[in-house]
């Protein structure tokens, strides 16, 4: 086995992206009901880092590069049905089932990411957003303070209920990120024995074995 010859596929960059995601995400996702500090710095830490992937998908190496993996729809499900036949061809960089999942990930991430910084600019007039998310209505100077109350009335009806939706919409897309976890680690398992090889120490030393 120690004769096999091996090449590099990950740089360090992709490789420190990967497990500071993966951390950052366990971090995020288990203090999501305390709301506390630890969960909104999980938050920013992998918003940077999806900034960060977008970027480094094309001025990154051959391998980290979106053009190096992002593959049509057909061979997509095909690369998926040759897998589940045990029979998928092996890729050095991404396959097509995992580039399709790198996508869908920082999708998924990036709208959690976003509602919740809604949702942090609504509670805590906090955030990049707050601005945006939380901007008050100024009565003219001659309403009266009738006008004033019920203006203040509606506009906090409406807060309510727009933190309800990014809330609800924080909630439901942080669930299918980590539904798509689970599917991206079925996947590494499942390539990984139809090729004989682990991807799991590939992702930490950035080597593969080359044939």
């Amino acid at each position: 086995m120690s004769n096999v010859k091996q090449v590099k596929v990950w740089d360090p960059l992709v490789r420190l992206f990967h497990w500071s995601l993966v951390l950052a995400f366990i971090v995020a996702y288990l203090t999501g009901e305390e709301e506390d500090d630890l969960h909104i710095y999980a938050g920013y830490v992998i918003l940077g880092l999806i900034l960060f992937r977008l970027l480094w998908g094309f001025i990154g190496t051959r391998h980290a590069r979106f053009s190096d993996f992002v593959r049509s729809p057909t061979e997509i499900a095909n690369y998926i049905r040759d897998m589940l036949a045990g029979r998928a061809k092996r890729y050095i960089g991404h396959n097509p089932a995992g580039g399709a999942m790198i996508l869908a990930l920082l999708l998924g991430l990036a709208i959690t990411t976003w509602s919740g910084l809604e949702v942090y600019a609504i509670e805590e007039g906090a955030g990049p957003l707050a601005g945006a998310s939380n901007i008050s209505l100024i009565s003219p100077a001659y309403a009266d303070d009738d006008d004033d109350e019920h203006e203040y009335g509606h506009q906090k009806d409406e807060d309510e209920g727009e933190e309800e939706l990014w809330e609800e919409i924080h909630e439901v897309s942080a669930n299918l990120v980590l539904l798509l976890v689970i599917l991206h680690v079925l996947g590494v398992v499942v390539s990984g024995r139809i090729h004989h090889e682990n991807l799991v120490r590939a992702m930490i030393t950035g080597r593969k074995k080359s044939g």
